[in-house]
């Protein structure tokens, strides 16, 4: 009897393989043959599951999506039951930040699907919902704005987008080398001390 195969778990083991390649050698490197030979399978298994380039791409990009809100769940399920919403932000968004080597190479293929997003605009129709629904997520966290602020028309959306684009902003500085993990988490403390006193 042939043994059953799990098609996502192969799609997984094909795009962790992708990864791989996208990290050590850049996301031009990637191709199907070299994926293939990454995941120790041949070319024809790899195009049995993903057709296109741009299909295994988009695949991947949800893997690494998936294992950021899973560092994300993570830390947050560690702070128990009911944080203090000031702990709860501050946990959550230090998860999004590359403070490790695991996060690290995730962040650098992240980094480079964003870029390939760019390129293929379709591809990132997935992200979108994330991103605004991590935003009000974010916002409701955030304490509501002085009268002043809010007769002004900022509002907690726009800071939660800001300090949003912040910690994307350490992000690329720590996978480039620019700040330590030690600097980036101090400059989103001190943004958070900005925002909640």
């Amino acid at each position: 009897m042939p043994k059953r195969v799990d098609p996502r778990q192969r799609r997984t083991l094909i795009a962790d393989a992708l990864m791989r390649v996208a990290a050590d050698r850049g996301l031009e490197a990637v191709s199907l043959r070299h994926v293939a030979a990454e995941a120790g399978v041949s070319a024809g298994m790899v195009q049995h599951y993903f057709t296109t380039k741009d299909e295994m791409m988009a695949f991947a990009l949800s893997v690494v999506r998936d294992r950021g809100r899973g560092r994300v769940e993570t830390a947050v399920a560690a702070l128990g039951p009911d944080p203090a919403p000031r702990l709860l932000l501050r946990t959550l968004l230090a998860a999004l930040l590359p403070l490790d080597e695991a996060a690290r190479a995730d962040g650098r293929v992240a980094l480079a699907f964003l870029s390939w997003t760019a390129l293929h605009p379709a591809a990132a129709t997935g992200l979108r919902p994330d991103t605004v629904q991590l935003v009000d997520f974010i916002a409701g966290l955030l304490p509501r704005p002085p009268a002043a602020d809010a007769a002004a028309g900022l509002l907690p959306a726009d800071a939660a987008a800001g300090l949003l684009a912040l910690v994307e902003g350490l992000g690329m500085y720590l996978l480039g080398g620019q700040y330590t993990p030690a600097q980036a988490t101090a400059v989103l403390d001190h943004q958070l001390e900005l925002l909640f006193g």
